[in-house]
């Protein structure tokens, strides 16, 4: 059975029934005092808080509002993005002795070490050394912190999609938007608290699709609202023809009541409460979603400057600038995935690294960069976090699918690089190394319940004390590990 100890209680229906819930009114007193001792306000449950959305405070006052992540779905190679290594360079063709072949997906394609392909150059005051694929964003490292020490477990991408998003290397578990939004609440009344927005090229879902949005036990409420790529954003936007607004209101005034009536008698049901919030977000954001999404409603120059009308990147550029529209009017955690399904429609790049590369980072470079921009000129982005990352790197050698052929890389776990921006980050840091091919992990390792903690930290919620009871026992998104990096925080 579902039960929450963070933020919100079941009401229990009458007295008779609340009293034999609770084992008598000895237990009742000895619950008060233990409530009136604690402090933590994880622990005390407000009995009017009858919306789990409503917002509420953290553990502690935290410098981020809401979180933006883009997620680079299919594994940027650290290696050609933003861990430069001259070694590497200097090593192009050499042979890796006692390279573990199982390290990768393609475990008889491993071929010697091979460098980037691309021109590299020290970028701002902090001298970050940044490709010539994304020249846009080179112009703001002074305002990124930098993790290159992050590794993960898996080299598969489902698990490690769902490593990454939700803690766990299986499906069934919180990801880290529910958590977000289950300790914080939203402050946007008329909209969903947590979005996800994915490829609208026609090039599918990152794999283990919707799963790595998914609330998992946590009540269904927090689960991440997938936009559609293509027409309406949300279905069923607009009321069925025929329906007028004061006729619907009076079909919802008696729908809320029939629940409550069922609430009342149901207490044991966990999930109700937010099954009611559920269909009252729904009507408000009949009237509150269509402007919300309407990103033309926006300046010519701030269309321009996200890219919106080009052909490369203007998916993606619409994406960015809603993500910044929705922020604005409260939405607590967006998600946008660059790329999709299949390998090479991803980061995916086995065949052809240079290629592969290049096209998603002209995809993503100008908006992300106009983002950046954006939410600076309109104060947003001391409180907003914005991150950048996928689900794992890639090897330092070549992947070789044929003899002579050297152009692709295949999976790394152990070592990837993702940065963070605004929302009470330190710009301008590089924290963690790899060694000196970009290998693995070497120096300050950050595992994914380091980054985790970290993301929670900067939220002002403490990741050990963001807990929900299932199935016997306290879960949290860091399940029994993880520390904030603090050198990068502010």
């Amino acid at each position: 059975m579902k039960d929450s100890t963070h933020h919100f209680l079941k009401p229990l229906g009458n007295r008779r029934a609340f009293l034999a819930k609770a084992g008598g009114l000895g237990t009742i007193a000895l619950a008060d005092i233990l409530r009136a001792a604690d402090s933590d306000p994880s622990t005390q449950m407000d009995a009017s808080r009858l919306d789990p959305l409503a917002p509420h405070k953290g553990h502690f006052p935290g410098k981020a509002n809401a979180v933006i992540w883009l997620f680079m779905n299919g594994g940027p190679s650290q290696v050609d993005t933003w861990d430069y290594k001259p070694v590497l360079q200097k090593k192009d063709g050499v042979k890796l002795d006692n390279f573990d072949n199982n390290t990768g997906f393609f475990t008889d394609q491993v071929g010697p070490l091979m460098k980037s392909p691309f021109k590299w150059a020290k970028q701002g005051q902090s001298g970050t050394w940044v490709p010539e694929i994304f020249p846009n964003i080179s112009r703001h490292v002074d305002d990124i912190a930098f993790v290159h020490s992050c590794h993960t477990e898996t080299n598969n991408h489902s698990p490690a999609l769902f490593q990454i998003n939700t803690g766990y290397s299986r499906m069934g578990y919180p990801c880290v938007g529910s958590w977000v939004t289950y300790g914080l609440g939203s402050e946007a009344r008329n909209l969903p608290s947590f979005v996800v927005m994915y490829d609208t090229l026609g090039r599918g879902l990152p794999k283990g699709h919707a799963a790595n949005w998914s609330a998992g036990f946590l009540p269904g409420i927090f689960q991440g609202t997938a936009l559609n790529p293509k027409g309406q954003p949300i279905e069923n936007l607009a009321p069925p023809t025929g329906v007028s607004t004061s006729s619907q209101a009076r079909q919802l005034d008696l729908l809320r009541k029939l629940n409550q009536e069922h609430l009342d008698q149901n207490a044991d049901e966990p999930g109700f409460a937010a099954r009611i919030q559920s269909y009252e977000l729904a009507y408000r954001m009949q009237m509150a979603a269509p402007e919300a999404f309407d990103v033309s409603r926006e300046t010519k120059a701030v269309q321009e400057l996200y890219g919106i009308d080009s052909p490369r990147c203007g998916h993606f550029a619409k994406q960015c600038l809603l993500a910044r529209r929705l922020v604005e009017r409260g939405v607590r955690h967006i998600q946008i995935f660059s790329g999709g399904m299949e390998n090479e429609r991803s980061w995916d790049g086995h065949t052809n690294i240079a290629d592969n590369h290049r096209q998603f980072a002209g995809e993503t470079d100008q908006p992300t960069a106009a983002l950046l921009s954006d939410l600076k000129s309109r104060g947003l982005l001391d409180s907003t976090l914005v991150i950048w990352g996928g689900e794992f790197g890639r090897l330092p050698v070549a992947q070789r699918p044929k003899e002579g052929s050297q152009t692709g890389r295949d999976h790394n776990p152990h070592a990837f690089t993702t940065w963070f921006a605004g929302g009470g980050t330190r710009g301008g840091v590089h924290y963690g190394e790899t060694d000196e091919i970009g290998h693995k992990a070497a120096v300050n390792k950050a595992s994914v319940n380091d980054l985790h903690a970290t993301i929670l930290h900067t939220l002002g919620l403490d990741h050990k004390k963001l807990t929900f009871r299932y199935n016997g026992r306290q879960f949290r998104l860091t399940d029994v590990a993880g520390d904030p990096i603090l050198p990068i925080l502010t």
